[in-house]
């Protein structure tokens, strides 16, 4: 018998190369090259041969026979929100895979979604990095006192699939990942032979006992999933549980949906009895709010859902040649974009000022409607004048200083009359008393921050 041959594979890109190097070819990454067995020989005979031998013809049925996957009754998770994410919560049978920092909420999310859904149904909650008593003490903490909770403690990836396959549970949590091997493999658990292949019989085993899985993931200093990017490819659903560990709102967005939208997003906040949806997070941004210079009040939306969010800019004196821009909350090139336009187009002088945006709430903003906020805000701060306390503000800024559309101002304008705005500023394509329509970036300043 011929042996197996050894590969190397970069956990980063999914590129495969014949000997290790220090450095991938294809994604340019460093020391992310694994040892990955191929099986490429088996029994002396090609392995592409032997399938093809080895095949047989499958069953095929009308596609009018077949009944669809939304028929089966979904799993709530006691969340409203989360629920619209997952497209109207979980699929008997989909593997989905959560994402977060260390420290975000993920364990305590998927802690009050056992309890929610034990309480009409089986739920099992496998931990493979805490012991009994530590998810005792969370449960507790959470008010998770359900009989129809169980939990389990295991890193044995044969073990936790032959559990789901026996189909005793309607929901299972695999916490985490990276903590699984395979006793079949001599790899450490969290390289890409045990992710990969943990994952693909749990979700076999899912699949096969219709019931729902879902996988935390742990995520590398950059924020992207760690391990191999097929994990992502294999499962229903990704989701990423994003915001700051220790205070402000944390939201929980689908960046891949097989059953539902990836525009929805879940708004939880921390509280001692665990994560809790939050009903109005206009009115909570907005609570605290000082209208200084370098203020302004975006009307923005997360998913589907308007938000009211503070946009804050601050201008001081640059004590070195290259001035400094940082951004909180804002994409930074972005903000470069916007300055280089707001120097070109208007009269503001910035090559000679330090420049910081903060996005209050600990939101990461990805509204292109965000530009005119941006800029009326870096306005504000270097002229040190205010904006009134009562307008919005929203509406993208193309190269040439001119204000272009936004997406779904309807909503936008609802929102900002909702919690007592009297004006916003906004295109000029809008046809709506509320909106004061702008054309160009440079007129804007003019009017709104000479005043």
């Amino acid at each position: 018998m011929s042996k197996s041959k050894e590969n190397f594979i970069c956990s980063s890109c999914g590129a495969t190369f014949s000997k290790w190097s220090g450095k991938c070819d294809s994604c340019d990454e460093w020391n992310t090259l694994v040892e990955y067995d191929q099986g490429e020989a088996v029994d002396g005979k090609n392995a592409i041969a032997k399938g093809m031998i080895s095949g047989k013809r499958l069953e095929t049925v009308s596609i009018n026979d077949i009944v669809p996957s939304d028929a089966k009754t979904r799993l709530l998770t006691g969340f409203k929100d989360l629920d619209a994410v997952l497209g109207g919560g979980f699929l008997p049978g989909s593997v989905s895979l959560l994402t977060g920092q260390p420290g975000i909420g993920k364990s305590t999310l998927l802690m009050q979604i056992c309890a929610n859904i034990a309480e009409d149904a089986q739920a099992l909650y496998i931990s493979g990095e805490e012991s009994a008593g530590q998810v005792k003490l969370r449960a507790e903490r959470l008010g998770a006192k359900s009989d129809g909770l169980h939990f389990a403690s295991s890193t044995s990836g044969n073990d936790i699939a032959k559990t789901i396959e026996d189909g005793e549970f309607k929901l299972v949590i695999v916490d985490s990942i990276q903590t699984l091997s395979l006793s079949e493999l001599s790899s450490a658990p969290g390289t890409v032979s045990q992710v990969t292949n943990c994952g693909n019989l749990i979700i076999r085993a899912a699949k096969s006992s219709d019931t729902a899985v879902v996988i935390v993931g742990h995520v590398t200093k950059d924020g992207s999933l760690a391990g191999p990017k097929v994990l992502e490819h294999l499962v229903d659903v990704v989701m990423n549980f994003e915001g700051d560990r220790y205070g402000g709102f944390k939201t929980v967005r689908a960046i891949k949906n097989r059953f539902g939208s990836t525009t929805e997003v879940a708004i939880f906040e921390m509280n001692q009895s665990g994560l809790s949806e939050v009903q109005n997070p206009s009115a909570a941004l907005l609570a605290e709010r000082q209208n200084n210079d370098g203020s302004i009040i975006l009307s923005t939306l997360e998913g589907t859902r308007p938000i009211l969010v503070e946009i804050q800019a601050l201008a001081t004196p640059s004590s070195f040649g290259y001035p400094k821009r940082a951004a909180s909350g804002f994409d930074i090139n972005r903000l470069n974009l916007l300055i280089a336009v707001l120097e070109r187009r208007t009269r503001l002088k910035l090559n000679d000022k330090d420049i910081f945006i903060n996005v209050v709430g600990g939101l990461k903003v990805q509204d292109s409607a965000a530009d005119l906020a941006v800029c009326l805000a870096i306005a504000s701060a270097v002229a040190k004048r205010k904006l009134p306390e009562n307008y919005v503000v929203f509406g993208e800024v193309g190269l040439g200083g001119e204000i272009r559309s936004a997406f779904r101002p309807d909503q936008r304008i609802a929102e900002a009359k909702k919690i007592g705005f009297k004006h916003a500023i906004g295109p000029c394509t809008i046809k709506d008393k509320f909106v004061i329509p702008v054309r160009d970036l440079r007129t804007t300043l003019v009017k709104y921050m000479n005043e």
